[in-house]
């Protein structure tokens, strides 16, 4: 069931998806840069701070929990060119919080709109890209990661400099707007899935799909894959910042260069990554990488005291391998589902990582303390808990069944 584009067509698909993914992937990603300041504007915790980035996340699993029962009966088109345009519309009403009240709220609206774009986009491109070709087009996608880390974080950081934490939002609110208008030019509509649904499967009812997709034994192995594979970075990125600032000696102004080495370092990666993916095979590059992940994450939560160089090459190799593991990652997932139910299961695929990244995050705030100094501890206990969770996504990915895959691959 793919759909064939010409490869001019398929250049600005994978390019309109990116620039979806990057308003997407910069909504969330700004919040974590911001914990030092909200934290001191609202006068809470690490914890409480945790909890504000989880009400994105757990709003985006519920989110995914829902669309999952419907997504498979619309067609792609149509359910973008809906919720992009809410979750715009909720990006913009982050930019008017006066309050860590109207934030949380407006946080939770942009959680449960936007927690299916990235779902939604991968749905997008299993059915249009060959699984030979997959893994280099996912990492087209998915350099939104990079491009919103290296360009889009520091800029947005800029604008908080000079104007306020409010700016970046309004910023983000308007790019989705001009990306509404070129989704809307060059977005195939992908209809097919309602036709193989209609000739194979008689059920109706709300949650006749969701349970359909349950019930299968392969995805349930992608879905703990996938629980894993996120919860492993997200347990201790969301404190770097906070940790870098009170622990590491690193100034406000420095922040942006965290993410300016470490985004040029997964935009050079990204496509090498997914090249050696395509050759290698993508369970190989995906278990190399899971194995890999364990000593960044620990070697960031104790690089208190090193210069400053060698903390900004410890991050921007955590996120080279962070962000590379999800190449073939996603492709291995995409892979395993069942092709009468893709959207289904990657919107619940969405919403189960959505929901690791909120207890991640919980989980990471409530770890962590204060000493005497205003110091955090036991940032590392953090690590070890993430890196476990990284061994057990090499298990899953061992144990997954691919559709319409070489073996090899």
């Amino acid at each position: 069931m793919t759909t064939h584009l010409s490869p001019k067509r398929e250049r600005w698909l994978l390019f309109t998806l990116a620039g979806i993914q990057f308003t997407s992937v910069l909504d969330f990603m700004i919040m974590m840069p911001l914990g030092p300041q909200l934290t001191q504007l609202f006068s809470i915790s690490a914890g409480e701070f945790g909890f504000l980035v989880s009400a994105y996340t757990f709003s985006a699993g519920l989110s995914g929990l829902l669309a999952a029962t419907y997504i498979d009966r619309f067609g792609r088109k149509r359910m973008m060119l809906t919720l992009y345009p809410l979750f715009g519309a909720a990006a913009l009403a982050c930019s008017l919080a006066p309050s860590y009240a109207w934030l949380i709220v407006a946080r939770i609206a942009s959680g449960f709109f936007g927690g299916v774009l990235m779902a939604i986009s991968q749905t997008i491109v299993a059915e249009v890209i060959p699984f030979d070709r997959r893994g280099r087009a996912m990492s087209v996608v998915m350099t939104s990661f990079s491009v919103a880390t290296v360009a889009g974080v520091p800029l947005a950081l800029f604008l908080v400099s000079h104007f306020n934490w409010h700016a970046p939002f309004l910023a983000i609110a308007g790019m989705v707007a001009f990306l509404v208008v070129v989704a809307f030019n060059t977005l195939p509509s992908l209809k097919g899935h309602l036709q193989v649904q209609a000739a194979g499967d008689a059920a109706v009812g709300l949650f006749a799909n969701l349970r359909s997709v349950l019930v299968d034994p392969n995805h349930l192995r992608a879905f703990a894959m996938s629980v894993s594979m996120v919860f492993a970075g997200f347990v201790v990125v969301p404190y770097i910042t906070i940790y870098l600032q009170d622990n590491a000696g690193f100034k406000t102004e420095d922040i942006p260069y965290v993410y300016l080495f470490g985004g040029v370092a997964t935009l050079i990666s990204a496509r090498l990554i997914g090249l050696w993916s395509d050759r290698a095979g993508k369970a190989h590059a995906f278990r190399r990488l899971a194995l890999l992940m364990p000593l960044p994450l620990l070697a960031m939560t104790l690089s208190a005291g090193l210069p400053q160089w060698a903390v900004l090459v410890i991050s921007s190799v955590l996120f080279v391998v962070m962000s590379g593991r999800m190449i073939p990652g996603m492709a291995l997932i995409g892979a395993s589902a069942d092709p009468r139910r893709r959207g289904s299961f990657m919107t619940l695929n969405s919403a189960v990582q959505s929901l690791s990244m909120g207890l991640a995050a919980m989980v990471g705030g409530q770890i962590l303390g204060r000493d005497g100094a205003g110091n955090l501890t036991y940032y590392w206990a953090a690590a070890l808990i993430g890196g476990s969770a990284s061994l057990l996504s090499f298990v899953m990915a061992s144990k997954l069944r691919l559709h319409g895959a070489n073996p090899a691959s």
